[in-house]
């Protein structure tokens, strides 16, 4: 069994996690970690983690990137494992992520979806094949409150992408100010925001004469929650380090 402490629990996706962890019989909510504390299950909701009344096997973040601070604290002064799923982190904020793995299990992923991480291995694939010969563009769809763009998830294909063709791509956010022809060594990144859109990504390799589009789109929040709770499960029991769902593929 798996104790696991929701951080964000009075959130869309801390609800949405604890509803998936009732079903399941390998894991269960100990505590939550909301500034909102007020308790909407049988188990307690503090305001931060030095309040815990009991020490999670762990932490599955899916808050805002100002808690990452007072996580990593408690993390790595009580040795307890974290599923990091939050999005919008600064570099410094990633780097200080990566810097925690070095002492405890960090789990660290733009997208907590199996499918997202299996289009990541898709268009790494694709961009082996098709090299320079196709332009990239990536496109992402989100509902109308998420607050960052282009999506972390955008960010992570757009990465590994890059790091298949030896990083000698540069990105481009917006097109509107660019008076000039495309760039071979482009790869374009747009967001769009409306209504309820759960998430969408494609990435596009366009030709000469020919597009392949790979695509990922999530119908609820549920996948992200599985991911997770998969994450932490398989979590618990490791040594120190940086995890990634390409693992669990």
């Amino acid at each position: 069994m798996t104790n696991i402490a929701i951080c964000g629990a009075n959130g869309k996706m801390g609800k949405t996690i604890y509803n998936c962890i009732r079903e399941r019989d390998n894991c269960t909510v100990v505590a939550g970690i909301d500034l909102y504390t007020e308790q909407y299950a049988d188990f307690p909701i503090v305001a931060a983690p030095s309040e815990l009344p009991v020490k999670p096997d762990v932490i599955i973040d899916f808050s805002n990137p100002a808690s990452l601070d007072g996580l990593l604290e408690y993390c790595l002064t009580t040795g307890t494992p974290i599923v990091v799923a939050s999005t919008g982190y600064s570099d410094e904020q990633i780097q200080k992520i990566k810097s925690a793995a070095n002492q405890i299990p960090v789990f660290f992923t733009f997208n907590m979806s199996l499918g997202i991480n299996l289009l990541v291995e898709l268009a790494k694939k694709a961009a082996g094949v098709l090299g320079d010969q196709f332009d990239i563009e990536i496109v992402e769809k989100h509902h109308n409150q998420k607050i960052d763009a282009p999506s972390g998830t955008a960010i992570m294909l757009a990465n590994a992408i890059n790091e298949t063709l030896d990083n000698s791509k540069h990105y481009v956010y917006d097109r509107h100010s660019r008076r000039q022809k495309r760039e071979k060594s482009e790869i374009g990144m747009h967001a769009i925001r409306g209504g309820t859109i759960v998430g969408e990504h494609d990435v596009i390799f366009a030709g000469h004469d020919e597009v392949i589009t790979l695509s990922h789109s999530a119908a609820s929040k549920t996948v992200f929650a599985e991911g997770s709770i998969n994450a932490a499960v398989f979590l618990k029991d490791q040594p120190a380090g940086l995890y990634n769902m390409g693992m669990l593929i």
